[in-house]
């Protein structure tokens, strides 16, 4: 199975990088709900174990909450292996918008 590992750095402290992740769960489960199906997610102080089935595919992993980075983990199926790079920039266009992107430093 491909894995699809990736960290966005954050300056928003674990509690509030985790209380938005939260947030943000919720309603995307409102609002994609009818695709995925199997839904499992299990909060464990600041890190997320979850799984799902969309378009008949499973997909596992975690996503872990640091002080200043959040670091995800999952295995996706095989047969997205030619998707990967697209699901990838799009987990991190995500991760950015919820936890917000960090200033980049000026030379």
């Amino acid at each position: 199975m491909p894995k699809l590992t990736l960290e966005v750095p954050h300056t928003l402290g674990r509690e509030e990088a985790t209380r938005r992740l939260q947030q943000e769960l919720e309603a995307a489960r409102s609002a994609y709900g009818s695709y995925v199906n199997d839904l499992q997610q299990q909060w464990k102080d600041d890190t997320l174990s979850f799984g799902f089935r969309a378009a008949g595919m499973k997909v596992a992993g975690t996503v872990a909450v640091e002080d200043a980075l959040v670091r995800v983990h999952a295995e996706l199926p095989l047969a997205a292996v030619m998707l990967k790079g697209t699901i990838e920039q799009r987990v991190k266009q995500e991760l950015c918008r919820i936890v917000g992107p960090v200033a980049e430093p000026t030379a």
